[in-house]
């Protein structure tokens, strides 16, 4: 299982939400660079990296913080936050993003996120699958579709899409564990895609508590900024 640690950026902080809401931020005292810079010195091979403002305002604003992290490491980017357009998306991959998630575009204009993915590879894509009682949540968490995650998973698997975030909004930045519960629901119904579990994770135990049900990989933040887990053990489960 791969672990990939989680560096969330708002304002060019780093910062950690609590259940995606802005008003429950806290911000840390380290740039983004050096929070990569550590990940790649103790040996992970990904960083996910959110951009909380593009979320909101629809406008990618960490590309001088992307460029320094692909100069100074080898770290692979999973990048996430507000892709609303085909532009955006061929300067991410142009600037050494290596996965692009994809949220509420692909539920609000299938249309464009259709034509956008047929120009790519799909193994560099990973949808969002954001999830609140089993609906997703579009628009930076902000408001609840009527979509089940598993319809849209079955929509995303037909265009050839197998990698998918799935996160429990209800957990997230919570640190009070997992919902291997609905991570093994979902595995359950597509044992074959890619799925990555993101929300509360709070302690190595957490982790290893998913590590059987064949999940693809696991994202950490706040436990590692929170000092819950210490890299030099978390890379010992995966990297």
């Amino acid at each position: 299982m791969l672990i990939i640690p989680a560096i969330d950026i708002l304002d060019n902080k780093v910062v950690r939400l609590t259940k995606g809401d802005f008003n429950q931020a806290t911000f840390y005292d380290v740039s983004p660079q050096s929070v990569a810079q550590s990940y790649f010195n103790a040996g992970f091979n990904w960083v996910h990296i959110i951009d909380l403002s593009a979320t909101r305002n629809e406008k990618i604003n960490v590309i001088p913080i992307i460029k320094q992290i692909k100069e100074s490491t080898n770290l692979k980017i999973q990048f996430g936050g507000g892709i609303r357009k085909e532009e955006q998306v061929k300067e991410l991959f142009e600037e050494g993003v290596d996965r692009i998630i994809i949220g509420s575009l692909s539920l609000t204009n299938k249309e464009k996120f259709e034509k956008i993915i047929s120009h790519y590879d799909k193994e560099k894509f990973a949808i969002a699958i954001d999830s609140n009682n089993e609906k997703i949540l579009i628009k930076g968490w902000t408001e609840e579709s009527s979509v089940s995650i598993y319809d849209h998973i079955d929509y995303c698997l037909s265009l050839g899409i197998n990698t998918f975030l799935c996160t429990d909004i209800s957990r997230d930045g919570t640190l009070v564990g997992s919902n291997k519960d609905l991570y093994k629901k979902i595995m359950d119904k597509f044992p074959d895609i890619k799925l990555i579990a993101s929300g509360g994770i709070g302690s190595l135990h957490d982790i290893i508590n998913l590590n059987d049900i064949k999940l693809y990989a696991v994202i950490v933040g706040k436990a590692i900024y929170e000092n819950k887990i210490k890299l030099k053990d978390l890379i010992k489960i995966g990297s």
